[in-house]
């Protein structure tokens, strides 16, 4: 088939990986994909953005960048546009942004095929965490970009239920969680020495990382943070305080296809708060490097992991629940090991990968087509 691939990422980050290695598994099951998307995505390095959105950010603060974000769509739809008639796709498929709104205009004025990828309530989550300040016209435009898709494809399954809240039909939406390329990620190895507690992801003050640290001295055990961000100096400052600098290994920023070099060595890997509607990149890495899992006990972490089958869950609330599964696991070789190939095989066994998701979306795609042909 022929996909049209839609996007405004401009930085190279968690988003960037989902859209280049769904682009990637597209190609690697013989479909062909014209990527439209932003000039100066090319030119941010990995966990940045682009100098000229950077200089645009601090010249267009509040409302004025949100316009700006408005006045994207006329070029954004312009190349789509342009693309839809020279490409002559099956089907588009887009990731969701906020005031983004170039698939929905060109499926609604040609009769496409919208796959549309929804990873957060962005107008709710910016409005909560970013200053939104255009909230009625954001939260109506997320709509209309919702309803206007043929398939919304949520992430989660409480995500989902967001979108059918919004005016999606229920028979519209198909959750779709993140995946991983399972070769990088070969058969775990017999470790010696401290067990090794680790993190992967962009590191904010909510990720609750300062209550590892605070509870480690003392314990004969090792924490790798592999990721960077602004909570990254405090953490380094309270393990600084606490003595166990040594203990405790920041990465910084590292691409993409060297995190399961990493993730390898972890013992134990950890997820100490997540959002309630998102389906987070690191479980998936987690699993496939066959880890033992500590993580929150809530609905969409649940979608993926089941307490004491293939992970330890604990009550996001209680700081010592989540240290008490830390400890269990530090003194039970057997438990880490058997939870960990648990955690792989359902992987595996439900096909959590991108080569998987790109099958069950193409798939989606040829049903909807033959319903039309029959139609014609």
């Amino acid at each position: 088939m022929r996909i049209l691939y839609s996007h405004r990422i401009q930085s190279h980050d968690g988003q960037s990986v989902h859209v280049e290695e769904l682009i990637r598994a597209f190609r690697a099951n013989g479909h062909e994909v014209m990527v439209v998307g932003p000039s100066f995505y090319d030119q941010s390095e990995f966990g940045g953005e682009s100098k000229a959105v950077a200089i645009l950010r601090r010249l267009l603060p509040g409302v004025l960048g949100e316009f700006a974000e408005l006045a994207y769509n006329i070029p954004a739809w312009w190349r789509l546009r342009r693309a839809w008639r020279s490409f002559k796709p099956d089907f588009i498929y887009e990731r969701c942004n906020l005031y983004f709104l170039a698939g929905a205009l060109v499926a609604r004025l040609n009769g496409a095929i919208l796959f549309l990828e929804v990873n957060a309530p962005l107008a709710r989550e910016r409005g909560k965490f970013d200053n939104l300040r255009l909230t009625r016209i954001a939260a109506a435009l997320e709509r209309f970009t919702w309803r206007s898709a043929t398939r919304v494809l949520p992430v989660t399954r409480v995500l989902g239920d967001i979108l059918v809240q919004g005016g999606v039909d229920p028979e519209r939406v198909e959750v779709v969680p993140n995946g991983v390329v399972l070769d990088r990620f070969p058969p775990r190895e017999a470790r010696d020495g401290p067990v090794t507690l680790g993190f992967v992801g962009f590191i904010r003050t909510w990720h609750g990382l300062n209550t590892v640290v605070a509870e480690m001295p003392g314990q004969p055990l090792r924490l790798t943070v592999v990721g960077d961000g602004p909570a990254r100096d405090e953490l380094v400052k309270q393990a600084g305080e606490l003595g166990i600098a040594d203990q405790v290994n920041f990465t910084g920023i590292v691409p993409h296809e060297d995190v399961p070099a990493h993730v390898e060595k972890f013992d134990i890997a950890l997820q100490p708060q997540v959002t309630a509607y998102a389906s987070p990149l690191k479980i998936f890495d987690y699993m496939a490097a066959s880890c033992a899992i500590v993580a929150p006990d809530q609905p969409n972490i649940r979608e993926i992991l089941r307490h004491e089958e293939n992970a330890l869950l604990f009550d996001p609330a209680d700081t010592a629940a989540m240290w008490a599964a830390i400890r269990r696991l530090m003194l039970d070789t057997d438990l880490r090991r058997r939870l960990g190939q648990a955690a792989r095989t359902e992987l595996e066994q439900r096909q959590y990968t991108w080569l998987g998701n790109a099958q069950r979306i193409a798939g989606w795609a040829e049903d909807l087509m033959s319903a039309r042909a029959i139609h014609v």
